[in-house]
């Protein structure tokens, strides 16, 4: 076989500890570090006294953030690939196996780098996953909340269509301060729910007890609180991408998407696309195109892939969005294939329109253009209308075609 590197090295990455297989000048040699900042420095020194050409290690966890970290600062250049492509042969499992057959693979350029955006993308990354995750943190607050008010007897929600709203925690603020008064409760509405203030007073009362009011005012702080952090990483969001607004704002006339989904998208795939050949590589990697897997002349199943789950999460929801719009292209592909495959299959569909979208629009720098609702039909316009005939024909009707020439 082919030798790419005639010195390279692999490593087995934990948590506490690296092994290490160089291979070179004819001889292998193993040697294992500690994971703290001293040792990760030791291991470049001892990576540069061999003049390692490539170093390849498995994307595990996130223990191989650091260990890139340094690797960019002392210029070693590494290839971080996926832990599926790089399984050795079962039975033969240490971390110093594994670290030889990572060095081997790597020694006949077998092995296919992951992409690993610059430390700044990854940063970037980091925050909006962080303000996902406490976006998420805030709505299972707010379940609990709502669990707490039935347990009470509180009826709130079966009058407002959620306890999120100006009405819901003024209301929900007073019982956690001890008025349980249905009439002073009911006069807090605001807005529509005025409106509303008879059928306040019937579901406002309740059997609210002292343990339950102390929970209610635990939990409105703890919902403020993250409500202040969302707010600064919002800021500091914002602030990261200054230089790509003008794209953000190109992907928030994406329907479907937002602000929010926009910067999450390009935290995940970046915006030089030259790092993708095609639109269905960037699909691929992202895990949103159709898994490949036939035998025997039998297609089986298309099950999507693993593949990046923040980004894939955030297109799936881009996508619900999408789906619930009205006299749009998404939508209208959506109800077309949800009608033939399900919902959950359409909305995956969707998702991958979305990221295909995105990536010619950050590539050519252009404006979103809808279809319109219209754009299955007019271009099968002979199908619908062998179609339709045939659908009344069915019927015992006999039909005549005229074209319309004033159309």
């Amino acid at each position: 076989m082919e030798i790419i590197y005639e010195r390279c090295c692999g490593l087995d990455i934990h948590k506490a500890l690296i092994v290490a297989c160089f291979l070179g000048n004819g001889k292998k040699e193993i040697k294992t570090f500690g994971t703290s900042t001293d040792e990760l420095l030791n291991m470049c020194a001892w990576l540069k006294s061999r003049k390692v050409e490539k170093v390849a290690m498995e994307s595990t966890g996130v223990f191989w953030k650091p260990i890139i970290n340094i690797f960019e600062l002392e210029d070693i250049p590494a290839l971080l690939v996926n832990a599926q492509h790089v399984k050795n042969v079962p039975g033969r499992k240490t971390d110093v196996k594994d670290a030889e057959w990572i060095a081997d693979l790597l020694k006949h350029g077998l092995l296919r780098a992951s992409f690993v955006p610059n430390r700044d993308m990854r940063e970037l990354r980091e925050l909006c996953r962080y303000r996902t995750s406490i976006i998420e943190e805030r709505a299972r607050e707010l379940n609990r909340l709502e669990k707490v008010l039935q347990g009470a007897n509180i009826k709130l929600t079966n009058v407002l269509s959620r306890v999120e709203t100006q009405t819901g925690f003024e209301i929900v603020k007073a019982l956690s301060e001890g008025v349980v008064n249905p009439d002073l409760l009911s006069m807090l509405a605001k807005g529509k729910a005025k409106a509303k203030a008879d059928e306040l007073k019937i579901a406002l009362k309740g059997l609210i007890q002292p343990h339950q009011q102390m929970m209610l005012k635990s939990m409105l702080n703890h919902i403020s609180n993250l409500d202040n952090t969302i707010a600064t990483l919002n800021l500091e969001i914002e602030t990261r991408l200054a230089a790509e607004n003008e794209t953000v704002k190109l992907l928030d006339e994406i329907t479907g998407v937002g602000i929010a989904s926009a910067q999450t998208i390009i935290a995940e795939i970046g915006t030089d696309m030259s790092q993708f050949p095609k639109a269905e590589n960037l699909a691929s990697w992202a895990g949103l195109c159709p898994g490949n897997d036939e035998s025997a002349g039998k297609r089986k199943s298309g099950k999507v892939r693993k593949g990046n789950p923040t980004l894939k999460k955030t297109l799936v929801q881009c996508g619900r969005s999408a789906a619930n719009s009205k006299n749009t292209y998404l939508n209208s592909m959506y109800k077309r294939i949800a009608a033939r495959r399900g919902a959950k299959r359409a909305t995956v569909a969707v998702a991958h329109a979305i990221l295909i979208i995105c990536f010619h629009m950050i590539k050519d720098k252009t404006h979103y253009k809808d279809l319109g609702a219209d754009f299955y039909a007019s271009i099968s316009k002979e199908a619908i209308l062998k179609r339709s005939i045939l659908n009344i024909q069915k019927l015992g009707y006999f039909v005549t075609i005229q074209k319309n020439e004033i159309a």
